[in-house]
């Protein structure tokens, strides 16, 4: 070995290697921390929304078609309804404003049901048993069925529950209520689609639930 030859450790290489690739590495690092960070931060400000100031693009629009299942064995699907005014309404049996709506939901149905007019509940988040307790509480009479997988509240963007849309005969949303609604305002509602008047997205005081 001549004496100007200096040999290197191999661990030494590689602790140079690690050192060159560390500021990388923590770039890289901090980069998806900041990326995942956001998108957390994104979604905790999403979960503290209230569903009633959340606007939905379904305004005016089609109403998402669908395919439910009804707690009587029978299936039902939107096409079947058109020429009808509907009010489709996403409810759970533990929901508070869902229980302090029901009676006015009824009692509403029962004024409606001769004048082309369809009452739709939509079961969600809920246990089959705990659903058809709730219906049999609050004797309810219109059409309801589950939505078993959530596949109808997401094409809806169901946020909080209740929340109901009022479709005119021609198969378009005129209208969503977030949280309790009351009688005057189904009845208001329903004449509005009845004749295919869309209006402004509405609200109750009784915030609806998650």
């Amino acid at each position: 070995m001549s004496r100007g030859h200096v040999p290197h450790d191999a661990d030494d290489d590689e602790n140079q290697e690690v050192d060159a690739m560390s500021p990388k590495l923590w770039i890289r690092l901090g980069l998806i921390i900041s990326i995942v960070g956001g998108i957390a931060g994104l979604l905790a400000y999403g979960f503290t929304r209230d569903s009633r100031y959340i606007q939905s693009p379904l305004i005016a629009k089609d109403a998402p078609s669908f395919t439910l299942p009804l707690f009587d064995g029978r299936t039902l699907t939107l096409k079947d309804l058109r020429g009808k005014a509907v009010l489709l309404n996403f409810w759970a049996s533990w929901c508070v404003p869902c229980r302090a709506e029901a009676r006015a939901l009824e009692s509403t149905w029962q004024k409606y049901k001769d004048r082309g007019v369809v009452f739709l509940g939509v079961n969600i988040q809920d246990k089959e048993e705990d659903a058809r307790a709730f219906m049999k509480e609050f004797g309810i009479t219109y059409l309801n069925g589950r939505d078993s997988s959530g596949e109808i509240a997401v094409d809806y963007g169901v946020w909080g529950i209740p929340e109901t849309f009022f479709i005119d005969p021609e198969g378009r949303i005129t209208y969503k209520h977030a949280g309790e609604i009351r009688a005057q305002t189904v009845t208001a509602k329903l004449d509005e689609a009845l004749r295919g008047i869309v209006s402004a997205e509405g609200k109750s005081d009784y915030r609806s639930v998650r």
